[in-house]
């Protein structure tokens, strides 16, 4: 899958829920960030990442949709100009 648009250059932190499934956007044209809205149908090639949490916890969602590590943060913004 291709890197999606930046959606900002940090990670989205999430007071996650057990048991909740998360959808991560992508494509970065969600306006729903970092979760997906649909606005995938518009950009080619690019589908929602599934992301079940199995305690609550904190989520670093990548925000600048390069991470290697995909739906989360690795650092990858800090490279990015």
């Amino acid at each position: 899958m291709p890197d999606g648009r930046i959606a900002q250059k940090e990670p989205y932190m999430v007071d996650a829920k057990a048991g909740r499934t998360y959808w991560w956007c992508a494509c970065g044209l969600s306006n729903s960030q970092p979760f997906c809205d649909g606005s995938h149908k518009q950009a080619r090639g690019f589908e929602p990442t599934e992301y079940t949490v199995q305690s609550d916890t904190k989520i670093f969602f990548c925000g600048c949709k390069h991470s290697r590590a995909k739906p989360v943060c690795d650092g990858t913004h800090g490279t990015l100009r």
